[in-house]
């Protein structure tokens, strides 16, 4: 294996960049997806597009990083931040594809806030992404981050209760617990992103 010399890291900001707007993609996407009378088939298929893109941005950052002798900051740090990343795809598709598999027609509308909390920290982590190059003004990022997370998680306690309070047939509440709980993990998953970017701001502090 060849080993660089000398440090490629605009490359890792790029591809970290990538990776987030990505995100962004998927969310907007998942958010047609979870609107009455969308064409789920065609625009799953734009969101399992999105999930391979961002395999290959992923696949991009770890070939980097063993090419690489000097990396910009840690390089547990680097592939925890992809892997972070690529985590919040892999539950944003699968609550897509599960959707369409399970043929739900019509969700609870808390589905809709737990989408709008996942679209809008798509949007802070593309924002963030291109601040680490400087380490600069990022706290307020993860703080918000974090408060999302918070509200994500009270909007799934109350569709737990939703479901289970008798309104849908047992069948039903299996599926959409399975969508829910993928649109929880992708929640919880930018948390973990907010976290490891934090992380490295404290080290390179």
């Amino acid at each position: 294996m060849r080993l660089r010399l000398t440090p490629r890291e605009d490359s890792y900001y790029d591809l970290f960049a990538d990776s987030a707007n990505n995100l962004v993609t998927a969310s907007r996407l998942l958010v047609e997806i979870i609107s009455d009378g969308s064409d789920r088939e065609a625009l799953a298929e734009k969101m399992r597009a999105c999930e391979h893109a961002g395999d290959e941005r992923t696949h991009a950052i770890m070939n980097r990083l063993n090419e690489s002798f000097i990396t910009p900051f840690d390089r547990e740090d680097i592939y925890r931040l992809a892997s972070n990343l690529d985590d919040v795809m892999d539950y944003m598709e699968a609550a897509a594809d599960l959707i369409g598999l399970y043929q739900i027609d019509h969700l609870p509308k808390e589905v809709v806030r737990q989408v709008e909390v996942l679209e809008r920290a798509a949007e802070l982590t593309a924002e963030a992404m291109p601040r680490l190059r400087s380490m600069n003004n990022l706290n307020e990022y993860w703080i918000e981050i974090n408060r999302l997370e918070n509200q994500a998680d009270q909007v799934y306690r109350r569709l737990l209760a939703k479901l289970f309070g008798g309104e849908y047939d047992a069948l039903t509440v299996m599926k959409m617990k399975e969508v829910i709980d993928q649109l929880e993990q992708a929640a919880d998953a930018f948390e973990h992103v907010a976290n490891t970017i934090e992380s490295i701001a404290v080290k390179e502090s």
